[in-house]
């Protein structure tokens, strides 16, 4: 069973809503580059790439931490708090009004995937 390869297809089907998202507003505004200093197009470009900045480093170390025997069950709380964090943290910037906690509450998950899969990684490495 190949748990990282569900939550990168779930993952994927995030990073695809977002990159519609970006390009329905680039079409919409008639904006090839940039943002044309429109806050809503500003957002999803920002909601889309910070995104593509975080996922791939944090897929690769979930895979990682699954290559070296680690539980199904720490695997998926890795996989699933990250697919939570980057809806989270995507659905917060993109708001107009933005309530900060969605954001906060995306990286706060996001982080703890990162530092987990360090701390995890590294004590493989040693023992």
């Amino acid at each position: 069973m190949n748990i990282v390869g569900l939550y990168c297809a779930l993952l994927t089907i995030v990073y695809l809503v977002l990159s519609f998202r970006t390009i329905g507003f680039r079409r919409k505004l008639r904006v090839a580059l940039g943002d044309d200093k429109n806050i809503s197009l500003t957002k999803a470009i920002r909601a889309h790439c910070n995104f593509s900045e975080y996922v791939p480093l944090a897929l690769l170390a979930i895979s990682f931490v699954a290559q070296q025997g680690a539980a199904s069950t720490l695997i998926h709380a890795l996989g699933s708090a990250l697919l939570i964090g980057r809806i989270s943290h995507a659905y917060g910037i993109s708001q107009i009004k933005e309530d900060l906690r969605f954001r906060q509450l995306g990286m706060l998950l996001t982080f703890s995937v990162l530092i987990t899969s360090c701390l995890f990684l590294i004590y493989k490495f040693f023992i």
